[in-house]
């Protein structure tokens, strides 16, 4: 008899699924709330520390919720001088005591970055590119605050298209100063970027003013509705958690145009959204809706218990667009998470979408997994897994009867998806975070940590009527990625965090080539 193969990655699978579990801390997150990826400015020490959050929701025992920005309960804990004799010791300026026997912690750290940037999809070498600034976090009594404020100097050598000199572009999108030498000084470019959070947290609830950005459901990638990869806008949120069901409503101010003058935004575009989960055991279930209005802000859309998708009804059709998701994330052996999200723009009918043949019918789909475990190695502890999502997304997704009105935007990006209407993406990563510093159950590692990762991805990118999320939506008979070419890429990175210096670098191989390198310290 021919001995059966068993084929080495199965091996793999199978030795991470049944491999003795930790109970340790995972939070790497310095602030007090865990939110969205840092990948274009406004980078820390920690490094991809969503990926790792959700890492512990995949190897813990935890009640597994996926609305995002939410609060950083080991930061109190971590932060406390009564708790960590040391934690003064982590900031520049720290002070901590009591008024009337309610305690407070406040701490400043000076950060300081130096980039460099390139690549064929930017047309352009960012070097050198310096940023500093000041890292403020603390709490009195029920609140909780953090302020990450830094300024931006930056030289651009901006390549040329078809002999033609370019200018410079901004690099995450948002607004930013060309200074000219012929007006005085040197050629460069400069700009300011902040996120902050103020939360008053009690009970059941909490209240938080933020400039962040909303990520809802179980994906990493490729969430539909809103998704960590926009860019941040200003917002009010309300987290309501009752047991294994949780509420969380959101407000948030959009800008239409990317270009600070453009008149498009003398307008108002504002975002309600409201997400509901239920988190049973290893079984969570949720419902987002948002819904996106154009000089025509009502803030009773706040209320979480107002159902948006029946309120959009009762508002002028041409200047509000509504949407709705529901998503399943589901544990397996505390090492497998499976899930899958399916986004609704509009319907026809039923028919229709399973037809699936004109842009009235506007949808999208996504399927994730991710296996994950720690692992001790010589008393170091090491997180490893691995993240597999698929997207679909149809023609005029997100899209809105005229341009720059009610589209589900923020500056020009999408607040979902990423890749935009009329898209399908793989994205495929493998990654591992070593601790340098000897690891206690039931405690933080301490000490740095080495990281590694390997991003695939393959996107197929359509051209025809409803590929941008400008064009203005109208009835026609959908292409969905009708000839679109392959892109793919691989993106290795590694990164070193230590308490006061960091260093990372990201690098993109295949259809478009890319380097991002950053070291940084901070105080």
């Amino acid at each position: 008899m021919t001995p059966t193969r068993i084929p080495f990655a199965f091996c793999i699978v199978v030795a991470v699924l049944f491999a003795p579990s930790l109970a340790l801390s995972q939070t790497q997150t310095l602030g007090t709330t865990i939110g969205s990826e840092h990948t274009r400015n406004l980078r820390q020490l920690d490094y991809a520390p969503m990926l790792f959050e959700y890492h512990r929701l995949t190897t813990g025992e935890s009640r597994q919720f996926f609305s995002y920005p939410r609060r950083n309960y080991d930061f109190r804990e971590s932060f406390s001088a009564q708790n960590q004799p040391n934690a003064q010791n982590r900031a520049l300026i720290y002070l901590a005591d009591s008024v009337s026997g309610h305690p407070f912690a406040i701490a400043a750290s000076p950060i300081f970055g130096v980039d460099y940037r390139g690549g064929e999809v930017l047309n352009d070498t960012i070097w050198p590119a310096f940023d500093g600034g000041l890292f403020i976090r603390g709490y009195a009594d029920s609140v909780d605050f953090d302020l990450d404020a830094r300024i931006y100097a930056e030289s651009h050598t901006a390549g040329s298209k078809e002999g033609d000199p370019r200018k410079p572009g901004s690099f995450d999108h948002e607004v930013f100063d060309v200074q000219k030498e012929e007006r005085g000084g040197a050629d460069y470019i400069s700009y300011a970027r902040y996120r902050a959070h103020l939360t008053l947290n009690y009970a059941f609830a909490r209240l938080q003013l933020a400039r962040d950005v909303l990520h809802f459901g179980p994906g990493y990638y490729n969430n539909l509705s809103l998704n960590q990869f926009a860019l941040p806008y200003n917002m009010l949120l309300l987290d309501l958690t009752f047991g294994p069901l949780r509420v969380f409503s959101a407000y948030a101010d959009l800008r239409v145009n990317s270009w600070s003058y453009s008149r498009d935004n003398l307008n108002d575009r504002n975002l309600y959204a409201h997400r509901y989960e239920l988190a049973l055991g290893n079984l969570t279930l949720g419902m987002s809706e948002i819904q996106v209005l154009y000089n025509e802000n009502k803030p009773w859309l706040f209320t979480p218990v107002i159902p948006l998708f029946i309120e959009k009804g009762n508002y002028t059709e041409r200047v509000n667009n509504g949407a709705l998701a529901f998503d399943i994330n589901y544990r397996l052996f505390n090492a497998l998470r499976l899930y899958g999200e399916f986004y609704l723009d509009d319907m026809e009918s039923p028919y229709a979408v399973y037809e699936n043949k004109y842009s009235n019918n506007r949808w999208a789909g996504m399927l994730g997994m991710q296996l994950a475990r720690d692992f001790l190695v010589a008393q170091h502890l090491l997180q490893a897994g691995s993240i597999a999502e698929v997207a679909r997304v149809e023609p005029y997704t997100y899209c809105h009867y005229d341009t720059a009105q009610a589209q589900m935007a923020h500056l020009g990006l999408p607040l979902g998806n990423p890749n935009g209407p009329n898209s399908l993406a793989v994205d495929w990563t493998l990654y591992a975070q070593f601790h340098l510093g000897a690891a206690q159950t039931g405690g933080q590692p301490s000490g740095g940590s080495i990281f590694a990762g390997l991003h695939n991805k393959w996107l197929w990118k359509g051209v025809d009527a409803g590929s941008s999320i400008d064009d203005p939506y109208k009835t026609v008979e959908k292409r969905f990625v009708h000839g679109a070419p392959l892109i793919y890429t691989i993106s290795p990175s590694i990164s070193y965090q230590g308490r006061r210096v960091s260093f990372m670098g990201e690098f993109t191989f295949g259809d478009q080539q890319g380097v991002y390198l950053r070291t940084s310290l901070m105080w």
